[in-house]
């Protein structure tokens, strides 16, 4: 049904939603190319019209005490309505072009719900 209206984006491992949204800056139904980094975080703000920030968690290596140390990096990314990705999801996101001064990156999937789903 609305599996033939969406693109390819060509991320293996990653399914497509199951709505369908006519947004153009959505990678499943509009125009949008995913290129360059995949990352995986947690959304710690939805408050924005179609946009979410998202906290990615990494180990930064100290070479002076040749040990590792938790750093984190908030991300601005676009949410097209056919994911809805809410405060406290786990997410997918990709890098794209930019899409407006902050945001770079676009949910591609909700890989957990907040409430357990």
């Amino acid at each position: 049904m609305s599996l033939a209206k969406t693109r390819n984006i060509g991320i293996p491992g990653i399914e497509p939603p199951k709505e369908v949204c006519n947004d153009p800056k959505c990678p499943w139904h509009g125009h949008l190319k995913v290129r360059g980094l995949i990352l995986r975080g947690i959304v710690v703000k939805a408050k924005m019209q179609r946009t979410v920030v998202v906290r990615y968690d990494y180990y930064y290596y100290v070479k002076k005490y040749k040990r590792y140390e938790k750093r984190h990096s908030l991300i601005h990314a676009h949410n097209p309505p056919c994911i809805n990705a809410k405060e406290g999801d786990e997410v997918i996101i990709g890098e794209t072009r930019p899409l407006s001064k902050t945001v770079h990156f676009v949910v591609l999937t909700v890989v957990k719900r907040a409430g357990g789903k």
